[in-house]
């Protein structure tokens, strides 16, 4: 009989390459989500703001990874729009996973909860933890949902694995678009007229689902905290990608870069760029090399990311191009 997994947030971006990677492998998986997702029969309607659902939604799995957690478009109007939920939306489905008696938990953290808050300097490992007082909301929402992870699982013996994944880019299943995906469409649309100061690790959607299954997968894992990201990469740079490739098709990607009290300037007006401030100026340099030697991890190159991440973009029609619009204009006219 294959083992039963747990997916929260089924519906969501990294989800559902969690999803695929796992039937792929052989596994049963079962979803939380509040509408139905394709490819997906056992779904439970779960709320992270809810008691109510996560005793049904872990039944009978062996296994849960916890990954669902919104990045927000927009800052919220107080800190506790995003803290409180993060914290308290963790805490109750490990709780049910402890009194479920499943295996082990994988937690999808973030990269922020590494490195924020830190000045440019020596490369960070997982023993690092962000720096509260200089990180913003979203940044905080993140460290204290896992630092409240850790704790938990230390009082109640829950076997528990925590990854830690820098900006996550890949290819689009469907037409909807997260936050750092929107950092490639907006490139493609020239809705950006530079790039800001802006640098992060990548991590492909692809080899995140992966990094999901080999913690669950690997018996040493438990109690271990996983950094999952690549190279450093600064916004000009992902632009010199996208402009190398679609420039000569006619597309008009902008390959210079704002000046660092521009783009804070411009944060004030623009509510995306606002969301993002943790990465302006930041050189987010980590390694992942613990997730390489323990789980056997591997991650493509940066470049083949960006590329599937604008390509599905076009396929998908959320970045058409510029040269083809205005000749069918023109022959319509």
């Amino acid at each position: 009989m294959s083992k039963r997994v747990l997916v929260t947030g089924a519906s969501g971006f990294v989800a559902g390459h969690v999803l695929a990677e796992l039937r792929r492998h052989g596994y049963t998986v079962r979803g939380t989500a509040r509408k139905p997702v394709g490819g997906l029969d056992d779904v439970v309607n779960a709320d992270l703001s809810r008691d109510d659902g996560w005793a049904a939604a872990v039944e009978g799995c062996d296994y849960v990874l916890h990954v669902a957690s919104p990045f927000p478009a927009h800052m919220p109007r107080t800190e506790d729009e995003l803290i409180r939920p993060a914290v308290d939306g963790t805490l109750r489905v490990l709780r049910a996973a402890a009194n479920a008696g499943v295996q082990r938990v994988v937690m999808t953290s973030s990269l922020l909860a590494v490195s924020s808050g830190h000045p440019n300097g020596p490369v960070r490992t997982e023993a690092d933890w962000a720096l509260l007082p200089r990180c913003t909301p979203y940044t905080r929402s993140k460290t204290l949902a896992e630092l409240a992870a850790w704790d938990f699982a230390g009082q109640s013996g829950l076997d528990l694995v925590t990854l830690t994944p820098g900006i996550v880019l890949g290819p689009l299943s469907t037409p909807s678009v997260g936050t750092s995906v929107q950092v490639i469409r907006r490139l493609l649309n020239r809705a950006v007229p530079a790039s800001p100061p802006m640098g992060f690790a990548v991590v492909d959607v692809r080899d995140l689902a992966a990094a999901h299954r080999l913690a669950l997968e690997t018996p040493a894992a438990g109690g271990n905290r996983y950094i999952v990201a690549g190279e450093h990469l600064w916004m000009r740079d992902v632009a010199a990608v996208l402009a190398e490739e679609f420039n000569p098709r006619g597309y008009r990607v902008p390959t210079g870069e704002l000046p660092g009290w521009f783009a804070r300037v411009v944060g004030w007006f623009d509510p995306s760029l606002r969301a993002a401030a943790d990465h302006l100026g930041r050189h987010e340099l980590v390694s992942s090399e613990k997730a390489r030697r323990e789980l056997g991890w591997t991650l493509r190159p940066a470049r083949e990311t960006i590329l599937d991440t604008a390509y599905s973009l076009v396929e998908l029609g959320l970045a058409p191009n510029p040269a083809e619009k205005k000749a069918a204009a023109a022959a319509r006219a």
